[in-house]
């Protein structure tokens, strides 16, 4: 026995780009602690009944004839022989939660069909494929996304979650003893086809490079469990998906090969409490195979340079799985790591529970100020499809908040949505919003983020299949006027005590000067897009809320007077007649001459107020062998050595060397823009009418424009 451990731990070395930190094997506290942990995930309903378990089974068979009736109908078609058409097939694969053993009760299945070069995409998957599940009983809710980065079909099978994605290889006949995790299997594919077999090929490549898959899957769910409690698991928001979690986790295994789950848990927010982004997290190192495709390389591939938190997947083509992280997000990770890390540190010292870890983020009580997004449409499948699109946009909002503010005021998007039971067809997301820690506040300064709103608005009406009554509305609102319905129950909770910081502050409120004012006016009037729009002055009184003065708005050539009491609306705006019945999108109406613009423009003044939990810069060693070397040589004009220092002193003697890079080097400066939209996020920020007038509109645009000078002349 001795033997075949010894054995098993000469085998853990190989994994990974590096050596582990420890091998050492668990003592008797760690495994009392993870068999609390055990339970604990237990209780929490983590696991699905061996009953549901039978029928995800059995659903997967039920999809896997489906598709083999399908491709033999494409062929006979097509016009292949009898014997053609009886050797033509399709096979299913599963990939994400399902595969890895760490899904929950009612969790969606990923799944992949693979079918041959002769059943296209466009018009045999999302076409005659769609027709058949249509016309399936058992299939519910069939929603097909062939625009999406990845195209997806997403459909209800019997009531389990299916989410379909296609590969069309070169092969005329797929065989059913297909490997799909052989290089040669991406030879002359479309890049959609390599982007669906990348799913399945990651995870399995993830199962091959973790020491004990069952330690694996249990640290896993708990830290899922973890994210979602927490607020951020979400990749289309800007944090982290399902498989940036597993990547993270897989890595901590590689590191501690003989370590248990409660172990594993404890180093995971030890190490990425210290990892220093955007150092990249790597299972293995990335290989250039013959077949050319692009892999993850910031010395030569200038977008890579801007990822502040890259997650590199093992699976040739390796790429950054966590690209749509965005300043504010990664500031929300680190401050939420920090905040683990000090609770697993109380555990080993107190030996207390596990359910101070778990304890829910309390969103709606972490800001004073946040932006409230509606969307409608006028039936269900217009909704899915307005919703999907929306989601996918919102993570530029955040992007273009922080650029046109320089970064000054960060944005925290909640990762789930709201519905209001009381009007069809609704969604509602929102954003806490704050200023940067440690930046100073000056009497007076202001937010203006009207421009940014109607260039984030003007983005998502660029839906190409955009239809009447697909609608979208961005507001400002104060922490009290938090609608109910986002609370559980439709029950508000008692108001929170004041976080530190917030007695004892004495300033005077904003005066608003009238001349100023009137002057702001007339300067507004000449602009084609604000004087369409209503103006929110938004200021701050001696508690931190929000105040809505009096302004005078022009629309059209007529002067109207608009008086907003903050008392008698929960949203803090005024609606314009026919808002919500525009039958075009916004460029469209405010590109012609006189006509009415219907964005919002908003103008918010945040306080520093903290988070419940503030992250420390402290750095945590480890007490013996260090963090290892991740990656080395990328080499982006200047010499930059990729390492993880092996103590708080190294880490130290580094920085002042000016080795090593973090977030706010030369190298990732501005890195928080969107690769796959580049054009939108450089756009120029002014975005009047070309042969209006030319009139500055400098009071349109307070600290933004004031940053965005100072950033471009330091030539970011």
């Amino acid at each position: 026995m001795a033997s075949v451990s010894a054995s098993n731990q000469v085998n853990t070395l190989c994994l990974g780009v590096s050596e582990p930190i420890s091998t050492a094997g668990p003592t008797e506290f760690d495994l009392i602690k993870t068999r609390e942990l055990e339970k604990f995930l237990a209780d929490s309903g983590l696991y699905e009944t061996r009953e549901e378990a039978i029928r995800r089974e059995e659903v997967l068979g039920r999809v896997d004839q489906i598709v083999k009736v399908w491709v033999k109908t494409v062929s006979r078609a097509k016009g292949f022989n009898e014997q053609l058409v009886h050797e033509a097939n399709a096979k299913i694969f599963t990939f994400g939660s399902y595969r890895l053993g760490v899904h929950g009760p009612g969790a969606d299945i990923d799944t992949l069909c693979v079918g041959p070069r002769h059943a296209t995409r466009d018009e045999d998957f999302f076409g005659e494929l769609h027709r058949m599940l249509a016309e399936t009983p058992e299939v519910q809710e069939l929603h097909p996304v062939p625009d999406a980065h990845v195209p997806v079909m997403k459909f209800k099978f019997n009531g389990v979650s299916i989410d379909l994605l296609y590969a069309r290889l070169s092969l005329w006949v797929i065989p059913e003893d297909l490997d799909i995790s052989q290089e040669t299997i991406l030879q002359n594919v479309d890049e959609q086809t390599v982007r669906s077999l990348n799913g399945c090929r990651v995870t399995d490549q993830i199962l091959r490079l973790v020491p004990n898959i069952q330690n694996f899957r249990t640290t896993l769910r708990c830290m899922r469990f973890w994210a979602k409690r927490r607020g951020v698991y979400s990749n289309v928001s800007g944090f982290l998906g399902g498989i940036n979690w597993a990547l993270l986790v897989a890595r901590i295994c590689q590191l501690y090969p003989n370590a248990v789950p409660s172990t594993l848990v404890s180093r995971f927010f030890r190490v990425y409490t210290q990892w220093r982004w955007p150092n990249p997290v790597m299972l293995c190192p990335i290989e250039e195979k013959c077949l050319g495709l692009p892999v993850w390389d910031p010395r030569r591939n200038i977008k890579d340079r801007n990822h502040l938190m890259p997650i590199i997947t093992p699976a040739y083509p390796s790429m950054n799985s966590s690209y749509n992280v965005s300043w504010s997000t990664l500031r929300i990770m680190e401050e939420e790591l920090q905040r683990g890390n000090e609770i697993v540190k109380e555990m080993e010292t107190e030996n207390t529970g596990w359910i101070t870890l778990f304890e829910p983020f309390l969103f709606f009580e972490a800001y004073k100020n946040y932006l409230q997004i509606d969307i409608t449409a006028e039936n269900d499948v217009d909704l899915r499809n307005w919703k999907g699109w929306v989601e996918s946009r919102l993570r530029l909002l955040t992007r273009k908040i922080e650029r046109d503010t320089g970064g000054m005021l960060q944005c925290h998007p909640h990762p789930a949505e709201f519905s209001d039971t009381s009007r069809s067809f609704h969604y509602c997301y929102f954003m806490g919003l704050r200023r940067k820690e440690g930046s100073a506040a000056q009497e007076g300064e202001q937010f203006d983020i009207r421009l940014t709103v109607d260039d984030f608005k003007n983005t998502v009406w660029m839906y190409s299949s955009w239809k009447r009554g697909m609608w979208i509305h961005v507001c400002h609102i104060r922490r009290k006027n938090i609608p109910n319905f986002v609370f559980p129950g439709g029950v508000r909770p008692p108001q929170p005590m004041k976080v530190a910081g917030e007695q004892g502050q004495v300033s005077k409120p904003m005066g608003f000067n009238s001349q100023k004012r009137k002057r702001d006016e007339i300067d507004a009037g000449s602009h084609p897009r604000e004087s369409t729009s209503l103006v929110e002055n938004v200021e701050s009184d001696l508690q931190g809320e929000v105040k809505l003065e009096q302004v005078e708005v022009n629309v059209g050539d007529s002067l109207t007077k608009v008086i907003c009491s903050s008392e008698n609306s929960s949203h803090n705006s005024i609606e314009l007649e026919g808002y919500a019945r525009c039958s075009q999108p916004l460029g469209a109406a405010s590109s012609a001459s006189g006509s009415l613009s219907l964005g919002r423009a908003l103008v918010i003044e945040t306080t520093s107020e903290p988070l419940v939990h503030q992250c420390s810069s402290k750095e945590v060693g480890e007490s013996q062998v260090g963090l290892v070397d991740q990656v080395q040589n990328f080499d982006v004009g200047k010499r930059v050595n990729c390492v993880q220092s092996s103590t708080a002193e190294r880490g130290m003697a580094a920085a002042a060397a000016g080795q090593g890079f973090s977030p706010c080097s030369s190298l990732f400066q501005n890195g928080g823009l969107e690769e796959l939209e580049d054009a939108e996020l450089t756009a120029p920020f002014y975005h009047g009418n070309p042969g209006a007038s030319s009139t500055p509109q400098k009071h349109l645009i307070r600290l933004s424009v004031n940053s965005l000078v100072k950033a471009r002349g330091k030539g970011t």
